[in-house]
């Protein structure tokens, strides 16, 4: 499979210029199962629709390994049926008139295949599907489920390039969208297709992508694994837009309250309290005891009161309050506290995210880590 190329496009709209993308360039790598993440009107979409030729550029170009397709300069435009790419939009688009069949081969007939293949190829991409049994059916007398694989199938079996998804699983229920996001984390396995897919749920980019980009309004905020995506944000949008429950941000500028810890733990760290203007706190990493004597000294800490446990079935989300400030934090384990109970909480130094005046995060150079602190007084004591 080649690499998709997008060097510097862009995509504006009307007399007035309205720009749906902004000078994106990004690489989709052989076999990557690459997820566009971000919220509405980001410009995603009009990405996808860019690669599949279905959106003229403004600007810049597209390569597909080393076939240009597109180029808003050069003039050059290869219409979607010659690109070699499969699209499965978020309506399913499947014949009301044909059986699953039907609907599965529609594509291979179209390109004149023999019969023999054409019922080879379609028997073997139905049972990998597990749809096989519903050949003789007509869409109508599928669930949702049941159709979104039969979309998958037909394009699959006219074996494309690339396959492209636009928010293919959002008409489905939570149980179906948890069964076709493990379906198509198979079949990206089986088949090794190029996939570019398209959707604003975050724990589907984190659970099927290799690579995700993410995006905000018409521009490229970052591009990652999950792993980095996650866990090394380059900014405050994408650490807030990635994360359930969302990663607390706490605003410096105060020397009070959780600003306050904030602001002694960096002291403590030989940080600059004028370039590092707030801070992140992932739910899952902060940690409570009654005991002040047990918190860790490299750790940022503080007191709070526990002002609300949330059971969420299997786990908790802790509410925790500090001088007119809220952290959530996560636990796995049944919580042993009272409600209204005066805690002190610490976070582990290099789980701490910190950003600038930009929302820009401090460089990986200056990631704290437990060993630029040395065992000394903790904040209060």
């Amino acid at each position: 499979m080649p690499t998709i190329a997008l060097r510097n496009i862009s995509k504006h709209y009307g007399k007035g210029g309205v720009k749906a993308v902004a000078d994106l360039s990004l690489e989709v790598a052989d076999g990557d199962f690459m997820c566009l993440l971000g919220p509405s009107g980001c410009g995603k979409t009009t990405t996808l629709r860019m690669i599949a030729g279905l959106e003229n550029l403004t600007d810049g170009e597209i390569a597909v390994g080393e076939r240009l397709v597109d180029s808003a300069n050069k003039g050059v435009f290869v219409p979607p049926e010659r690109r070699e790419m499969g699209l499965v939009f978020q309506s399913y688009a499947l014949w009301p008139h044909l059986t699953i069949e039907g609907n599965t081969d529609f594509g291979l007939r179209l390109r004149n295949v023999s019969k023999a293949e054409r019922q080879e190829r379609v028997a073997r991409v139905m049972t990998t599907l597990g749809i096989e049994k519903y050949r003789d059916r007509y869409p109508s007398e599928l669930s949702g489920g049941q159709q979104q694989r039969v979309a998958l199938a037909r394009m699959l079996v006219v074996n494309p390039e690339v396959l492209l998804l636009d928010e293919p699983l959002s008409n489905l229920d939570a149980r179906l969208r948890l069964e076709m996001r493990t379906e198509l984390k198979r079949i990206h396995g089986e088949f090794g297709t190029t996939i570019v897919f398209v959707t604003h749920d975050q724990w589907e980019a984190m659970t099927l992508a290799t690579r995700i980009a993410v995006m905000n309004n018409g521009t490229l905020q970052q591009v990652g694994s999950p792993e980095d995506i996650y866990d090394r944000p380059a900014n405050r949008f994408v650490a807030e837009f990635v994360g359930n429950p969302p990663i607390n941000i706490i605003e410096l500028g105060s020397a009070d309250g959780l600003a306050g810890s904030a602001a002694e733990f960096l002291k403590r760290h030989g940080k600059d309290t004028l370039m590092v203007t707030s801070i992140g706190l992932r739910p899952e990493a902060i940690r409570l005891t009654r005991v002040k004597a047990d918190l860790p000294d490299a750790d940022l800490c503080g007191p709070v009161v526990l002002s609300a446990i949330l059971p969420t079935g299997g786990s908790w989300i802790l509410e925790l309050g500090g001088d007119g400030q809220k952290l959530h934090a996560t636990t796995n384990v049944t919580p042993v506290w009272d409600d209204r109970e005066h805690l002190f909480f610490h976070v582990a130094a290099d789980a701490v995210h910190m950003f600038d005046g930009d929302g820009n995060r401090i460089g990986q150079d200056d990631t704290i880590t437990t060993n630029d602190v040395t065992a000394g007084d903790l904040p209060g004591q």
